[in-house]
């Protein structure tokens, strides 16, 4: 799967970069078949002053047909967020396939 990458308030390091694709191809067997029309990722340090050091938020934001499945994390590690975006996207999948197939029993 393709995505858009965007990075805010901070340089995208390669590293940085593979590990998100790496990260968010694992998500490919949990979509299957669905239809993705915009794929976007963004990371960002939130803020240059925080007291307790520096806070990273990770969003990502996939496009179906009629539906928008958003997560958004922050945490104190850029990768830490990273990994938080992706378990939790990995339950909206579920969870919106899940709706998708009750819907279909419903009408039956």
């Amino acid at each position: 799967m393709m995505f858009n990458i965007k990075a805010t308030k901070i340089t995208l390091t390669p590293e940085v970069k593979s590990y998100i694709q790496k990260k968010m191809d694992t998500l490919d067997k949990y979509l299957g078949s669905m239809k993705i029309l915009l794929a976007r990722f963004e990371v960002e340090k939130t803020t240059e002053h925080h007291q307790k050091g520096e806070i990273f938020r990770a969003e990502l934001n996939l496009t179906l047909p009629g539906k928008l499945l958003r997560v958004e994390k922050t945490e104190k590690e850029i990768l830490k967020a990273i990994d938080k975006v992706r378990d939790h996207m990995e339950v909206v999948i579920k969870r919106f396939k899940e709706k998708q197939i009750d819907k279909k029993r419903r009408t039956k």
